[in-house]
């Protein structure tokens, strides 16, 4: 028997944007960026409704007509300053307030549109098995040797370079691709944060790190729908 309480994606899309004006609702191969997720939140089996919080009435409109829920972001909590904690806080207040009682959160970004077909379903899957608390969606990265400039000069922070390992010595680290998050209420609303408790990584593949914050990224990750959609996804490495 299915659990009462339910999973929800909530996409949190300000209206307002400097860099790209009207950018959660500018097209990107063939549909606005907005509905990219949407339609990733829906097509998942474990997500039983999809939320978009928002302060513009564009993007509420947009959103149900392609499927979403919308829910009016307030004021103090919309500008350039806001979180997106604060967005996902207010919303899965709101959708509790309506009867709904939520066991997880699946929190997206509307300016991540490159995902697999399945990544969430895999993600959820992986929730469960390793009885998490919070979730983030991550690539694998080895051999990424970062550095910074320190008070005394440049210093190597990813790995020791007075002792460098061999490759196959090094521990794989992840990136946070930002795509999705997946949590429970309470990590939220007892932490501030999307992320505590128990944690794990769901890795996905290098190219679906795309984010949208500048125009090239327009152009870049449109051509990446564009070769996902005409050959699919490339194969992993193994």
């Amino acid at each position: 028997m299915r659990d009462p309480c339910k999973t929800v994606a909530i996409i949190p899309a300000r209206a307002g944007s400097k860099g790209i004006p009207g950018k959660n609702v500018r097209e990107i191969g063939g549909k606005p960026l907005l509905v990219w997720s949407i339609e990733h939140a829906l097509a998942t089996e474990g997500i039983d409704s999809v939320w978009v919080s928002s302060d513009g009435e564009a993007i509420l409109e947009i959103a149900e007509h392609h499927g979403a829920r919308g829910i009016r972001r307030p004021e103090a909590i919309s500008g350039d300053t806001a979180t997106s904690e604060s967005a996902w806080r207010h919303a899965l207040d709101w959708i509790e307030a309506q009867g709904t009682p939520v066991a997880r959160v699946v929190g997206m970004q509307a300016t991540s549109p490159v995902r697999e077909p399945g990544d969430l379903d895999r993600a959820l899957a992986q929730f469960d098995r390793e009885e998490l608390d919070s979730l983030f969606s991550g690539v694998a990265i080895r051999d990424h040797f970062i550095w910074h400039e320190g008070p005394t000069g440049l210093e190597s922070v990813t790995y020791d370079h007075r002792h460098r390992r061999r490759r196959q010595e090094i521990t794989r680290q992840y990136l946070e691709s930002g795509s999705f998050y997946v949590f429970k209420p309470w990590v939220l609303r007892d932490l501030d944060n999307r992320l505590g408790g128990k944690i794990g990584v769901c890795p996905v593949a290098p190219f679906t790190g795309c984010q949208i914050d500048e125009v090239a990224d327009l152009w870049l990750c449109e051509a990446m729908l564009r070769q996902l959609a005409a050959v699919g996804s490339p194969k992993r490495e193994a």
